[in-house]
């Protein structure tokens, strides 16, 4: 595992290579995430994983012959210093920054890397601006986007209930409005006839959800919605203080946001919580895909853990950029953009993998709840 220290300092950080690669310069490849605060270990697991998807590309012969060298990042989940850290990356001569825990910071972050002409890819990132913006005309993200994810939350409701009270807790920023106006709109075109209750906004970094729960209490809601994407500390303490309440009505979680680090922090208090997510590294069609099989087995070499959603998604992003390359022959960003950007890339982590013409990754969903502190896939 990266130390701290090497995280934090932004050391360049080499995968294994052959004697063959070693001789060609190493390309580039800039990382930014969060690597301290509430999603800081989230952060570091990322980098792990993209660390590990170099070592299985450098170990086959690098990219154009030439070795990786991974050059990471502290965004510390803050725009501004998400701009500074792609100021730096781009003065270093990356040839492409894999990048985006937080919806605010890539959106900051994007028009500096365009201007720069370094090819940006989001890795995890969710609001919906992120493929509609025109500072970044070149945009790629292989996580789902906000307004698929509506779909899917719209969809279960309507096959648990038609109607009833709603509560949203919702992070207040970027992610969360679009999260939850997203899904607003899918309750409309879907039909149902939902009362929002209360809509309760908080900060990120937020940990303290006790009046938020006293409210959600007393709102007596037929299902409650969580938007919270700190899985590092927010989301398994509004978890806790909301078990501790005994509020009583079913909790939902929003697409993508219960990892096992958060079932774990969280404990007891997330058995019965219903969310849906896009990757599950030992259920099929991941199972059996031989490239996410050896994925895992570096993970497990390398750092000892079995990779999670937002892993699989930093090292996919790292593999789906190395397919573009090859392909195209060239680091040029306008090039290898065009090659991801309304294409399919075979042989990935996530299978064979499809690309919109705005450069959103295409993905299968399923359903989940928690038993026994453990994710259990319904379908």
């Amino acid at each position: 595992m990266f130390t701290r220290r090497q995280l934090m300092a932004g050391v360049a950080l080499s995968a294994a290579v052959p004697m063959r690669a070693r001789a060609a310069a190493p390309i580039k490849v800039g990382l930014i995430v969060p690597l301290s605060g509430g999603a800081g270990r989230q952060g570091q697991d990322v980098a792990n994983a993209v660390q590990s998807m170099a070592t299985l590309i450098n170990d086959a012969g690098g990219v154009l012959g030439r070795p990786l060298e991974l050059l990471v990042r502290d965004d510390e989940s803050t725009p501004a210093i998400g701009v500074a850290k792609a100021n730096e990356l781009a003065s270093a001569g990356v040839a492409v920054v894999l990048e985006g825990w937080n919806s605010p910071v890539t959106l900051a972050m994007q028009p500096i890397l365009a201007r720069a002409d370094v090819l940006d890819i989001t890795m995890i990132s969710k609001a919906d601006p992120i493929l509609a913006s025109a500072a970044n005309p070149l945009a790629i993200r292989l996580n789902s986007a906000n307004a698929e994810d509506a779909t899917v939350i719209a969809s279960y409701l309507k096959s648990r209930m038609a109607s009833g009270r709603l509560v949203f807790v919702t992070e207040n920023d970027a992610y969360g409005n679009g999260a939850q106006h997203g899904i607003e709109e899918e309750i409309k075109r879907a039909g149902l006839s939902y009362d929002i209750a209360k809509t309760l906004k908080f900060p990120f970094p937020q940990t303290d959800f006790r009046v938020e729960v006293t409210t959600i209490h007393d709102a007596k809601p037929d299902a409650v919605i969580a938007i919270d994407a700190n899985e590092g500390a927010g989301l398994p303490a509004f978890l806790q203080q909301y078990a501790q309440a005994k509020v009583g009505a079913p909790l939902i979680c929003t697409v993508g946001t219960v990892s096992p680090s958060v079932i774990e922090t969280a404990g007891a208090a997330a058995n019965g919580l219903i969310s849906a997510d896009i990757y599950f590294p030992a259920a099929e069609p991941f199972a059996s895909n031989s490239e996410n099989k050896r994925f895992i087995a570096e993970m497990q070499k390398q750092f000892k853990t079995t990779p999670d959603k937002y892993m699989a998604l930093g090292a996919a992003s790292l593999e789906v950029w190395a397919k573009a390359v090859a392909k195209v022959g060239s680091l040029d960003r306008k090039a290898v953009a065009g090659a991801i950007r309304g294409h399919e890339i075979p042989g990935t982590i996530f299978g064979d993998v499809r690309f919109s013409a705005n450069g959103q990754m295409a993905h299968h969903y399923a359903i989940f709840t928690v038993q026994d502190e453990k994710i259990v896939v319904q379908n």
